[in-house]
This record gives structure tokens, C-alpha cells and sequence, in this order.
């Protein structure tokens, strides 16, 4: 009754994104620019929240971020990805400082963005949820790699949600979400029982699938960052590890 029939099992991934996108330097692969632009749209609060922390007002930060991943788009800076490194992370950071370095300067003596197109960003939501980050006193590659593990987090709560809402059960998933990042001994399965209608022995069953679930969609979203062959368990712990930060 509860169960929530994934399209695909936790150990089942397909090449990742960012291995077709590295993939595409020396195949001209048609789905690479595709996946490309997907992960732009994924990953760019992160990059926004970086150039925020290096010292840019919110108005600056905003265009640096468009037109870093507007040249990401269009030229070939994909060309100097590591493909032995293999994290989509390590990949920006290295193309934004080099991009704020160098690009910006020349970007900035001509009018911003006026021969690329632009990727859809949420500027306004960036900048609050920016200023809403307790995370100040990190260091800038400290903050780009904690903001970089909850949007894989966000991404994983999304996929999620869209499954449950795809079985038509959207408000269960509603009910179970908080049990999420909850201590097992504050789950109270009984007040969740009541709440779907269903007793407390099948309401913790549905809080097992769905935390077994979100784990195994984090990891899938994790793998998607990294190229075939990287060690995903050693990228679990990094992200870990930067969660933790403060």
C-alpha cells in the first residue's frame, strides 16, 4: 500500500552526465551539450554562493555567475577537464577562479552576456537563501563544497517527491519528508500512522523505504557528478565531511 516503485534500482546507474559531457571531447557525442546545460542548471547556486563569499555584491555575483556558465556553454573550457580527477566539483572551481582571474576582466569591457545566452537562474532566490546561510565564517572552497552536498541533497528531495507524486501519493510523502534527517528515536510512528491512516507497524515500514530510497537517489545524484570509475563511497565521505563543517 505504502510502497513507491522506483524506474530504476539503486544499483542500476546509467553513464553519468558528466561522463558524457567529458566523453564529448573526443567524440561528438549529440547528447553531450544537453547534459552540459543540465548540469548548469543543477550546480549554479553553488558557483553563485562561491563568488558571493570571495567578496562580489550580489548585483556582480549574479553576472559572473551567468556569463562563467554562459562561456561554460559555448566555448571550449571543457577541454582542460581532468577526466583522471573525475569530479564535476573539482572541474568548476578550477574553471570559476580561473574565469574570475582572467575572463571577467575581458567580459566586462564589452557589454555583459550580449553574445551568449543566458542560463535561467533564480538570482532572487540565490541571494536569499545566500544571506540566509549560516555558514559565514567558512572559508570560500569550504562554503562551495557545503552548498555543493545540499544541493545534491535538494536534488535527491526533488526526484524523491516527483516519485511519490507520480504513484498519487504526494501528501504520504508530505507526511514522511521530516523523517528524513530525523533520529530514529524521535520518529514517533504512531502520530504517522494515524496520520496516513495505516497502523504503526506499516507506518514504519514506509519510513524505512523511504530513507533506504533517499539514499540510494543521493548516490545516483552523487554519481552524476563523477566521471565512470571514480570512487563514489570516498565522495560520500568528502561531502559528509563537509556537511559537518561550520
Amino acid at each position: 500500500m505504502m510502497e513507491v516503485t522506483p524506474s530504476r534500482g539503486p544499483h542500476e546507474f546509467p553513464h553519468t552526465r558528466w561522463s558524457v559531457v567529458l566523453a564529448a571531447r573526443q567524440n561528438a557525442l549529440p547528447q553531450s551539450a544537453a547534459a552540459l546545460e543540465a548540469i548548469c542548471q543543477a550546480y549554479w547556486y553553488p558557483v553563485y554562493a562561491y563568488i558571493r563569499h570571495c567578496g562580489h555584491s550580489p548585483h556582480d555575483a549574479q553576472d559572473l555567475a551567468q556569463e562563467f556558465f554562459a562561456r561554460l556553454l559555448e566555448k571550449r573550457w571543457l577541454d582542460s577537464a581532468d577526466r583522471e580527477k573525475g569530479k564535476l566539483r573539482t572541474f568548476l572551481i578550477v574553471a570559476v577562479n580561473r574565469f574570475m582571474a582572467n575572463e571577467w576582466r575581458k567580459a566586462s569591457a564589452q557589454k555583459r552576456g550580449a553574445h551568449l545566452a543566458h542560463l535561467p537562474m533564480d538570482t532572487a532566490f540565490a541571494e536569499s537563501r545566500y544571506a540566509a546561510d549560516t555558514s559565514a565564517g567558512l572559508p570560500a572552497e569550504g562554503l562551495f563544497e557545503q552548498q555543493w552536498a545540499l544541493t545534491l541533497i535538494d536534488l535527491t528531495v526533488r526526484r524523491l517527491r516527483a516519485e511519490f507524486e507520480g504513484a498519487g501519493k504526494a501528501r504520504d510523502f508530505e507526511v514522511l519528508k521530516p523523517c528524513l534527517m530525523a533520529d530514529h528515536g524521535s520518529i514517533s510512528y504512531s502520530s504517522i500512522g494515524a496520520e496516513l491512516g495505516v497502523s504503526e507497524g506499516t507506518a514504519k515500514v514506509a519510513v524505512h523505504r523511504l530513507r533506504k530510497r533517499f539514499r540510494a537517489i543521493y548516490r545516483e545524484e552523487i554519481a552524476q557528478t563523477l566521471s565512470e570509475g571514480a570512487d563514489l563511497d570516498e565522495e560520500l565521505r568528502h561531502l559528509a565531511r563537509a556537511l559537518a563543517r561550520e
